[in-house]
Order: structure tokens, then sequence, then C-alpha cells
């Protein structure tokens, strides 16, 4: 049922293995001009599950447009939802995988990026998978405008580590870091703490500290 809802909601888009091949989304490129209808900067929430930091941010900042990506039509669902019903005109949400992000977006059209308690992937075998491996960094620096700025948040110290180190290897810039982000709020903006996904509160209510990273492309 949610899975057909989703598909009927006119705030979500479905791109498909075969429409990334062929062109990609019609909005690509078109995104202010044509579903926006304004010039706003655009961020997007990768794996943003049922929408919680899309529709947090996009209540705290209407004067930017939210997109969330996500492979599950079922967990979109619960964002999507909430943001017709509140007739919030700066949400979207995107089903497809994120490895068919740049067949969502023309180069230089996204102004930021926040990742969102990822799978963080442990073993070696998964490590093409893992959001912040360079093969996915490389496809955000595309979408991104120049010096565009990833945010990542997650329970998990080993992909806490993992990304930092990706950011050493390659000479990007960090620019904040902490794997305990809730152990002095005060020194960081309230979004970080303030909007809280679905995952983020079940990890915190079982002691999980969490971890954030924010760099630059």
């Amino acid at each position: 049922m949610k899975f057909a809802q989703v598909s009927a909601f006119e705030n979500c888009f479905f791109l498909s293995f075969e429409q990334s091949r062929e062109g990609g989304l019609p909005v690509k490129g078109k995104w202010r001009s044509e579903y926006f209808k304004n010039n706003n900067p655009i961020v997007l929430e990768l794996g943003c599950g049922k929408g919680e930091y899309t529709v947090g941010l996009a209540k705290r900042f209407p004067e930017k447009n939210f997109i969330g990506v996500d492979v599950k039509g079922n967990r979109i669902w619960t964002g999507a939802k909430a943001a017709l019903e509140e007739k919030m005109g700066n949400v979207a949400f995107i089903r497809t995988r994120i490895d068919f992000i740049e067949a969502c977006f023309e180069q230089h059209e996204v102004n930021e990026i926040w990742i969102t308690f990822p799978d963080p992937q442990p073993l070696k075998t998964t490590i093409r998978q893992r959001l912040t491996n360079m093969i996915f960094l490389n496809r955000y620096k595309h979408i991104l405008v120049e010096d565009g700025v990833v945010h990542l948040k997650t329970d998990s110290e080993f992909f806490y580590d993992y990304t930092r180190e990706v950011i050493k290897e390659n000479n990007l810039q960090e620019l904040d870091a902490t794997n305990d982000l809730y152990a002095a709020p005060e020194k960081r903006d309230a979004v970080l703490t303030e909007i809280k996904t679905y995952y983020e509160k079940k990890f915190s209510d079982k002691g999980f500290k969490i971890c954030y990273v924010k760099f630059r492309l």
C-alpha cells in the first residue's frame, strides 16, 4: 500500500536502472525551474530512510530546497506524506540507488549533501559500497557546486574513522569532526543535535556515541 502511494505522491520521483542509462530523470538540471519554482540552494539527504532530516531541515530552512534519496519506497513514504500534509513546497524525494545519483542531477546543481546513518559496510569485500568511498565521493563532486560540503552522521566509529582516512588520503578539507557529538553539543549548530533520525534515536537510546564529520570536496 505504501509503495503504491509513494508512486502517486506528487513530491516523489523514481529512477530505474534503465532510466539511469537513458538520460536520467526528466527533471535533471531543472529542479529549481520546474519543480521548486525558485532559485534557492538544493540540499540532499542520501540514504534518507523515513526522511526525518529532510523534513526537519526543510522546516528550519524554508529558504532552501531539500531532496531525500533512498532505495526503499516504504521508508520514503513517512517523510513524503508529512511534507504533503504540511504543504511543504521545498521538499521532494527520489526513490533510487545512490549509485545513480548523477542521473538525477546536473553538474553543480546541488549545494550540500547529508549522509545520515548509512550501512558502514564493515567487510573488505564491501568497500566499494561505502557511501564515503572515493567512487561515491567523485559522484557527489560532479553534482555539487565547487567546494561543496558533505556532512556525515553515524553511530559507527569504524565508519567515522574510515571516512576521515579517506579525507586525509585524498587531500580533502576536513571542516569538523567528533566521535561524540553529544558530549559538547553547544560547540556546534543546534541542527546537528535537535533533528534526529529514527536510527539516531534508536542508537542513542542504546548508549551508542554519535559521530559527525563535515568536509569539503
